[in-house]
């Protein structure tokens, strides 16, 4: 196998790991929205992580109820870098969560589930991209 070949499964590698990531994010919030119970929450703090270049990110911690009488706080997945109006501390806010698994949650209006489909979308354009390149070397050869 010649250096080529060998360079090209770089994006390879990258875009099946884009497009598998994309398409888990995109069936698990599917799924949450199509199974998913919704639950009055309420924002009780912001947890700030700050990235390698120094940026801030909030992500709100919610506390809710599910509706067999579990006392849940989690904080979201998605960070931004300001706090939307309506989600600073003690608001309330309205929570999608799985019944068996309430740390699978989002906070509608809060968590953007469209990054996924962004991933999805690199990733296949990677993964074709490199695909066709590879099977043009192959069949030129």
């Amino acid at each position: 196998m010649e250096r080529e070949w060998l360079f090209s499964l770089i994006p390879l590698l990258i875009g099946v790991s884009f497009l598998c990531a994309g398409v888990y994010g995109l069936r698990r919030a599917s799924a949450l929205r199509r199974t998913g119970i919704s639950a009055v929450g309420r924002v009780v703090r912001h947890d700030t992580r700050r990235d390698d270049d120094g940026a801030k990110y909030h992500h709100p911690v919610v506390a809710w109820t599910t509706r067999d009488g579990r006392d849940c706080t989690y904080p979201s997945n998605f960070g931004r870098g300001t706090v939307l109006h309506g989600y600073g501390i003690g608001n309330s806010v309205t929570v999608l969560y799985d019944e068996k698994n309430p740390c699978r949650f989002e906070i509608r209006g809060w968590d953007n589930p469209s990054i996924y489909l962004v991933f999805t979308v690199v990733g296949a354009a990677l993964t074709a991209g490199t695909l066709s390149v590879l099977l043009v070397l192959l069949i030129t050869r």
